[in-house]
């Protein structure tokens, strides 16, 4: 196994160098011809309309193998998607944190998300909140206003007024 070059990883192909079985040596001529020949075999997959069933399930698999956490599910493929997700991952781990052991059949993400990370956080998440708790939010939220939202009529009705005026 070799480690990724960078232009393989910005190609969206890591996984080619992580099954590789050169030594593991930047710039070697094996590199660079793999790379030229992974660039000139992209560009020419990627460039103009893909005319026949081939060129249609070669561009396919570029688009797998770029992304192979995305196609884990797929009927076909999703086997070997699975296990390039996985040595991918494996690479991409930190050894100093403790890892959890995904389903197979969980969405695999290389992506972080902010907004995914503070929802799963929520203390809510298992068990709504009650009553007095939701008035309490809403009167946080409308500045102490604790009047209930306006229905989409109303809404609407507010609006035309204020354009009648």
């Amino acid at each position: 196994m070799s480690l990724p070059r960078r232009a393989m990883e910005q190609m969206g192909f890591s996984v080619c160098c992580l099954m590789c079985d050169a030594p593991d040596v930047a710039g070697s001529e094996r590199c660079k011809a793999c790379i030229k020949g992974h660039t000139r075999a992209r560009d020419r997959l990627t460039s103009g309309k893909a005319r026949t069933k081939a060129q249609r399930l070669a561009r396919e698999l570029v688009t797998m193998l770029s992304d192979p956490f995305s196609h884990i599910d797929d009927e076909i493929h999703g086997e070997s998607m699975q296990y390039y997700s996985e040595i991918i991952r494996e690479h991409q781990q930190d050894p100093d944190k403790p890892t959890q052991r995904r389903e197979r059949s969980q969405r695999l993400s290389r992506k972080t998300s902010l907004i995914r990370e503070v929802a799963n956080e929520n203390r809510w998440l298992d068990k709504p909140p009650d009553e007095d708790q939701i008035e309490e939010m809403r009167e946080i939220l409308r500045d102490g206003d604790a009047r209930p939202p306006l229905t989409w009529d109303e809404l609407i009705t507010e609006i035309e007024d204020m354009l009648d005026d």
